[in-house]
């Protein structure tokens, strides 16, 4: 097995497995209304930092990191960020540490395909 290949095992196993990995239960639904629960990396942080100053300033960061093989084995394409208002986005919802949900819609999809995994920036979203 080559490195690449070793890296992007490691990274799908990091990502799914909740027991000693950073796996968390992540719902992905297509603009279709199609979805799957998935496993993988979630964040949500509500300081950043302003890059030009070195201040923290309010704002608020989220995203997921999920396996590409976990979202084609469910069906679904690479989310990906819809500009246009009137159409439906991708949509990504999972809970934080005390177990209330939070809806997102993705507004950014960078895939990594040499380690076979997809980050996608989000914003919150309320249907």
């Amino acid at each position: 097995m080559s490195l690449r290949d070793q890296a992007a095992a490691d990274a799908k196993r990091i990502l799914e497995d909740s027991a000693a990995g950073f796996g968390w239960p992540i719902t992905v639904t297509a603009p279709d209304g199609s979805s799957a629960s998935l496993k993988g990396f979630s964040t949500d942080v509500a300081q950043t930092i302003d890059p030009d100053t070195g201040m923290t300033v309010s704002g608020r960061t989220a995203s997921v990191t999920l396996p590409i093989k976990a979202l084609t084995d469910a069906g679904l394409a690479l989310p990906r960020g819809i500009a246009d208002q009137a159409s439906k986005p991708w949509r990504v919802t999972f809970d934080d540490i005390h177990g209330t949900s939070h809806e997102f819609k993705v507004a950014e999809s960078m895939p990594d395909r040499a380690l076979g995994v997809v980050l996608c920036m989000l914003e919150a979203y309320k249907t």
